[in-house]
């Protein structure tokens, strides 16, 4: 994989506002060019030696695998959960202007660190 790969990267949140306030911030720091914040979903999972049932709030990201290192710890440090999911995808093919754009987001904010 290259650092211009794209990735699909998922995370949840609990509450929607959550979602929307962690996508933003991965945007507008160039980490991320687009966060789809998705509708609620029921997650069952073990947690604290019982299985646990909630309700959730999926949040979609798109990034280049360059940048991902830095999205995962931008994720982690505002993070309301002990261990959020944060999974990424190579994305294999696409539309190729946006892909292009997805990159040109990511790199605009690479040169002005």
């Amino acid at each position: 994989m290259t650092p211009d790969t794209l990735l699909l990267v998922q995370t949840t949140c609990s509450e929607k506002s959550e979602a929307i306030a962690l996508g933003s911030s991965l945007v507008e720091a160039r980490l991320a060019a687009c966060a789809s914040v998705g509708s609620t979903v029921e997650s069952i999972y073990p947690w604290a030696g019982t299985v646990q049932q909630d309700k959730e709030i999926p949040l979609m990201l798109k990034t280049t695998a360059g940048a991902f290192a830095r999205l995962r710890d931008h994720i982690l440090a505002r993070h309301a959960y002990d261990v959020p999911e944060i999974l990424a995808w190579p994305i294999a093919d696409g539309h190729a202007e946006y892909m292009n754009w997805v990159r040109q987001w990511i790199a605009a904010g690479e040169i002005d660190e």
